[in-house]
This record gives structure tokens, C-alpha cells and sequence, in this order.
């Protein structure tokens, strides 16, 4: 596809920044690093690809165990009638790959007449049910209700191979989402293509498998979200839940439109119907019945929708009228649309911003909002990507996202509220969100002020260049700040700033976003100092060269036996060989999770010479109850006092006092650790900001 003009434009204005930003990072992390980042930013970024399905082997009948619980999680009701292979294959499946959850499997026989009666007895755990006459698929789900035990009544068709992980995730959805009231899994072909994620109910009570021979990995059928129903070939509901609605409706007997009245069923009762993408069923559709809507068993669908109609006539008035193709702007037509643009994906477990805006996602989400996050790099993060679909975030990504300029030009009138993440993006995003969603509110967040973050590092080393280039990033930041509706800042002080740097900027103070884990362990259970940050971010770097080089020796001279763990992404050689010189300094790296060292530490220290905005890391610590000593321009904007909430000190010989005051003052770092909990929930907690967001992006 020949680039647009839209994305030609997007892709100058970027070259242009990305060459300004290199010089500038030549200056302050050398010509390696900056080698990584520009790699990090111009490579093409490779599809997802998901594991190979899972099909048993088609082997001979012979006798094997399932998963069995006497005290069920939940209960798999299986309704077979014939197709006993069929059966066997998916039986093999559940046993191949058992759940974590304890389950039970009962198979429910509506009267076959093949080898069902002779294998199902021999089969070890299954619990295996023959009903005296042949009723249908409604009747045999409903024996199975009546049998089971679990906490959850899971429905699965015979036709189908489930997928590793598959129960997992249903179960999982309940305790995510309180509301879930029923949950569906993503059904697939055997060759891996889309069958459904969901579908969808029009006006008429006509059924749109939506995703049908779509690809399963596409964005718009890979994030959790509610749905007119679910399938019954693969879905979960709470036994009790199942129980109140009377089961499946035996007005639809013998089959089709039960799912469907079930999941209206579920709504009007006041929960809501989730399609979980994370559950992977493969089903061989139209194995029980065929696929002639003429004859057969089939035949039932025409005639069952005409009874659905009839039932469900109020409901259905609010539906999408017959002859809508369905999309997300239109699923989501009774939502507020807001799209997030960054140039990835965050990940909450290596960074204060990511966090604060992994936060704020959840709190739109929580106020009703469909939040789209669009990386403008194209990369789909992993885990980091999966972990926002779970939250029900529509996350594009290549192959899909094609290009910033043409998803826009596709996408853009949908949405109320757009926000772009730092000054470069929002500088080459901005055209093409005035052009394409000129309906939008336009917010941009700076994350920091990252000109008064450069000019104070160029102060700190005296560099005429650096200073140049900061004032340059200033000029950069201050227009995109004037071209948008709203600037979100992180901390007071940096609002003050603007006052005089640019007081006719509108401004919301949305701070970094924590939730208050509480005391952990008290004074004596601790030891040891404690530091989190990445290592991409330069005051990070030259807090540790100097804290390590200079700082933690005077501490040592005093507290021979304690030990610093510095912990963070990315850090580069020189900080290994300088740690390397210095006892008792661990530097560890990435660390998936921090709590341990948060718990168990007894102090924090964030020893930063120059840097703006609020710093995450203190944050953090206060959040777990673990005082921290840091500098004047760490604790900036935090509403902090010295001797208070935290200990403040400069040079040297002061840091290191504060340090071992208060690592041996059992009533000043329980004083210290009480004020960080009251802090957080006063100023840093979801809850301080819910005013300042609500205002910003749901009115």
C-alpha cells in the first residue's frame, strides 16, 4: 500500500525530531546508547505471533485420566450426542493441559447411539451422565446444571479443542471484573483463523459472528469487552447466578438462540457479558448440526429467532439496526471514546511514567470510558500489551497499524478526548489529530517538563551546548502546549513554572497515580538501602555514579554491615565497574518485582542532582511505608517536609548522615514511615486525582 501524504507528513516531522533528539543524547549517553535508541525507534517492528494450536493426536480409544476435583472450582458440562471422536479429542485436550483451577467434567449423553456409551465409563475422573431419552442440547446443558458443584457452570461443546490456559482465563475475568456476569472464550477455526469473539445482536434479533475468518491477533477482537452474547460452545457463568435465570430457556428447545437469550438474560439481571480473547477455543462449527438452516436441527434457528424477537422486542430496540456492519467505533457508540498516543506501550514494572499512566487508564476505564492506546512505534510490547487488553483496552499494533496517518484518517472521528505523551510525539502527531479528529479535546501530557529537566542537567556540567539545546526543547514543548486544549503537568511546582513560562496555557495537575500498600514490615524487620530507576533516564545515571562513588562509602565508614541494592532497566557498564569497586553495593537490574525490596528494605534513597516533575521512585517507597532520604530537587513538587515525611540533604558528608540517622532512629523512621502513607493518600493516590481526570477526559 503506497504511503498516504497524512503519513508522509508524520514520518518528516519525526525524522526531523528523532535527528534533534540524537545529537542531543550524543551529548548527555554517547554514541552507543544513542545508536540503541535511534534502533529502538526506526526498526521495523515485527507482528506478534501467537504458539502453534494445540490438536491431540487422532489415536486409537485408549483409557486415560482428566482433571477431577471433589470440591470443583468449577463444573465443565459437556452434552454429547454421537461424534464420540469429537469427544475424545476434547477430553484429550482438558487432560493434556489441566487447568490450574480445580474442575470437574461431566458429560452429559442425550443418547447416542455410537461408541460414547462404551469409552466415556472407561475414562478416570470424568463424571459421565446418560439421560433417558434424547432431549437436546437445552435439556442436557440443564441436566448438567442440576449435576454440577462447582462455583461456575462452564458450557463446551464436544466439537471443540480447548487451548492451553483456556478455563484460566474465563475464571480469572470474575475476579478482575466484579460485574462479569457471564464470559465467553474467543473461538477459532482449526486453522487458526477467527470464528467468533463475540457476536452481535441487531435490531431484527438477527446474529453477526463478529471476527468471523478475521485474523485471531487483529485489535479490534484481542482486548476484553462487553458483548451481546456468547457463544454457547464455550462459555462460564456462576452456578447460583445460572440457577436464578432457570437455567437455559426450553422455549428455544431443542437448540439455538439459548445462548443468546441467556446472555440478555444475564444483562437485564444487571451484569455485564464478556468476551475473554485470552481464551483460546478451536470449535468445528456446525459438527452437531450441519450448517442448512433448511432442514434438520438447523431449521430451529429461523424459527427460534422469530421467538427471541418476540420475547426480547424492548431490548432489541436498542440494538444496532440490520445492515450496520459492525466496528469498534460502533460497539462502543454508547461510550466516551478517548485515544492514547505514545510511542509505546507502558510497562508499570519498569517506570514511574508508565505506571502513572497504566493508572490512568484503569481510571478511565473505571469511569465508563473505551480507551484506545495506539503506539506510534508500531511494536506490540508482549505482556505489556496483553496486560491492557485484560483491561479491556483496544491496543493497535503492526501488522495492523499500518500507519499513524491512515489508522487516524480511519479512526478519528470517533473519539472525544485525544492524548499525545511528550512534546515530540504530540509535535508529530498533533497535524494529523487536528486534521482527522478535529472534534477531539487535545490533551497533552508532558510527563516531565523536559526543558527545565535539560537546562538543569546542562547547569549541573556546565555545558553551553547542553543549555543551547534545552532552551531549543523549550521552545519545542511551549508550542505544543499553546496548539492544545489541555496540559497535563505532574506536580505543582512545575505548574508554578508555567505560570511565569506560560501562563495562558490551560493546565490539569494529574500526578504520578498510587495506590497506599499499606505499613508492610516494621523497623526491625528491615535493613538495607534500597534504589529503583531506569537507567535510559541520565538523572538516574549520575544520581548513582555520584551516590555510589561518593556517598555510600561515608555511609559504610559508619554502618559497616549494611548493604545498597540498586535496582533498574538498562544499566550500562561504567556503573557495573564502578559498583564493582565499592562493598556491599548489589546492583541488580530489571526486577520483575520490587515489592520485596520495597517491604524489606529499610530505606529509600533518591539522591538526584538535577531532574523535574515527580519522582516515581519516591512514591513508591512511601507507598509500602518505607522513608526515604533524597535531595532538594527530588523531593520538588511532593509536597514533602524535611523531618516530617522525609529527610532532605545535598552534598556528600549530609547525605550520608541522614542516611544512618535515620537507618538507626526507630521513632524518626516511624514517623517518617507513617507521613509517607498519609502523603500518598493526600496527594498521590487514584483517588486525590479523580476530580482533575473526570474534568479532563469524561466531560
Amino acid at each position: 500500500m503506497p504511503m498516504s501524504l497524512a503519513d508522509a507528513r508524520y514520518h518528516l516531522r519525526r525524522l526531523t525530531g528523532l535527528i534533534r533528539r540524537a545529537l542531543a543524547s550524543l551529548r548527555t549517553r554517547g554514541w552507543k546508547a544513542t545508536l540503541h535508541r535511534i534502533g529502538v525507534h526506526t526498526r521495523r517492528q515485527p507482528a506478534a505471533q501467537r504458539a502453534p494450536l494445540f490438536m491431540p493426536a487422532a489415536e486409537d480409544f485408549a483409557p486415560f485420566p482428566v482433571p477431577a476435583s471433589a470440591q470443583p472450582v468449577a463444573s465443565i458440562v459437556i452434552p454429547v450426542y454421537n461424534h464420540c471422536r469429537h469427544t475424545l479429542a476434547c477430553l484429550r485436550a482438558l487432560a493434556a493441559h489441566p487447568p490450574a483451577h480445580a474442575c470437574e467434567i461431566i458429560v452429559v449423553d442425550d443418547g447416542s447411539s455410537d461408541d460414547t456409551g462404551a469409552w466415556m465409563p472407561q475414562i478416570e475422573g470424568l463424571r459421565y451422565h446418560v439421560r433417558a431419552q434424547n432431549g437436546g442440547f437445552i435439556a442436557a446443558c440443564n441436566d448438567g446444571l442440576r449435576l454440577s458443584r462447582g462455583q461456575y457452570v462452564v458450557l463446551l461443546n464436544n466439537d471443540t479443542v480447548p487451548q492451553p490456559g483456556w478455563l484460566d482465563a474465563l475464571l480469572d475475568t470474575f475476579q478482575t471484573v466484579p460485574e462479569a456476569g457471564l464470559v465467553g472464550a474467543q473461538l477459532l477455526y482449526p486453522d487458526g483463523r477467527l470464528q467468533e469473539a463475540g457476536g452481535i445482536v441487531f435490531n431484527d434479533a438477527s446474529c453477526w459472528s463478529y471476527g468471523r475468518f478475521e485474523s485471531a491477533e487483529d485489535p479490534r477482537y484481542s482486548s476484553l469487552r462487553d458483548t451481546d452474547y456468547c457463544s454457547g460452545a464455550a462459555l462460564a457463568i456462576p452456578r447460583t447466578l445460572f440457577e436464578q435465570l432457570g437455567g437455559l430457556d426450553a422455549r428455544y428447545a431443542p437448540a439455538y438462540y439459548e445462548d443468546t437469550d441467556l446472555a440478555f438474560k444475564v444483562r437485564a439481571a444487571g451484569h455485564r457479558v464478556l468476551v475473554q480473547p485470552a481464551s483460546h477455543v478451536v470449535h468445528d462449527e456446525g459438527t452437531s448440526n450441519g450448517t442448512d438452516t433448511g432442514s434438520g436441527v438447523k431449521a430451529y434457528q429461523v424459527r427460534n429467532q422469530q421467538v427471541f424477537a418476540g420475547k426480547w422486542h424492548e431490548a432489541l430496540g436498542r440494538q444496532l439496526p440490520v445492515g450496520s456492519v459492525p466496528s469498534p467505533a460502533l460497539l462502543h457508540r454508547h461510550q466516551r471514546q478517548i485515544l492514547i498516543l505514545d510511542e509505546a506501550v507502558p510497562q508499570p514494572d519498569r517506570d514511574s511514567a508508565s505506571l502513572r499512566q497504566f493508572n490512568l487508564i484503569r481510571m478511565l476505564l473505571a469511569g465508563g470510558a473505551h480507551v484506545v492506546f495506539v503506539p506510534t512505534r508500531g511494536e506490540h510490547g508482549g505482556a505489556a500489551t496483553e496486560a491492557l487488553q485484560a483491561l479491556g483496552v483496544e491496543v493497535w499494533h503492526a501488522p495492523f497499524l499500518k500507519g499513524v496517518g491512515n489508522w487516524l484518517q480511519a479512526h478519528g472521528r470517533r473519539f472525544a478526548v485525544v492524548m499525545m505523551v511528550r512534546y515530540h510525539l504530540a509535535n508529530e502527531c498533533l497535524p494529523l489529530v487536528k486534521r482527522f479528529a478535529p472534534q477531539a479535546r487535545t490533551v497533552f501530557d508532558t510527563v516531565d517538563l523536559h526543558y527545565l529537566r535539560e537546562r538543569r542537567g546542562a547547569e549541573l556540567a556546565q555545558d553551553a551546548g547542553l543549555l543551547r539545546s534545552a532552551e531549543r526543547t523549550r521552545g519545542s514543548e511551549l508550542a505544543v502546549m499553546a496548539a492544545t486544549d489541555v496540559t497535563l503537568l505532574v506536580s505543582a511546582a512545575e505548574k508554578q513554572q508555567l505560570q511565569t513560562d506560560a501562563p495562558q496555557v490551560a493546565v490539569e495537575l494529574v500526578s504520578n497515580l498510587h495506590e497506599v500498600a499499606g505499613k508492610g514490615r516494621h523497623w526491625a524487620q528491615r535493613r538495607d538501602l534500597v534504589f529503583v530507576g531506569g537507567f535510559r533516564h541520565p538523572p538516574n545515571l549520575d544520581a548513582m555514579q555520584w551516590f555510589i562513588g561518593e556517598v555510600f562509602p561515608l555511609i559504610r565508614q559508619q554502618l559497616p554491615d549494611v548493604a545498597f541494592h540498586c535496582i533498574g532497566a538498562d544499566v550500562p557498564e561504567p556503573l557495573h565497574a564502578l559498583a564493582a569497586t565499592c562493598p556491599g553495593v548489589h546492583v541488580h537490574g530489571y526486577v520483575p518485582d520490587v515489592v520485596p525490596y520495597m517491604e524489606g528494605g529499610r530505606i529509600s534513597v533518591a539522591p538526584l542532582r538535577f531532574g523535574a516533575g515527580v519522582k516515581g521512585k519516591i512514591n513508591l517507597s512511601m507507598a509500602h511505608g518505607q522513608p526515604v532520604v533524597a535531595t532538594t530537587c527530588a523531593v520538588e513538587g511532593m509536597h514533602l517536609q524535611d523531618g516530617m515525611d522525609v529527610l532532605v540533604a545535598d552534598d556528600a558528608p549530609a547525605f550520608a548522615a541522614a542516611v544512618v540517622r535515620l537507618y538507626t532512629d526507630q521513632r524518626l523512621w516511624e514517623r517518617l514511615s507513617g507521613n509517607s502513607l498519609h502523603n500518598i493518600a493526600q496527594h498521590f493516590s487514584m483517588g486525590a486525582a479523580r476530580d482533575s481526570v473526570a474534568r479532563v477526559f469524561l466531560h
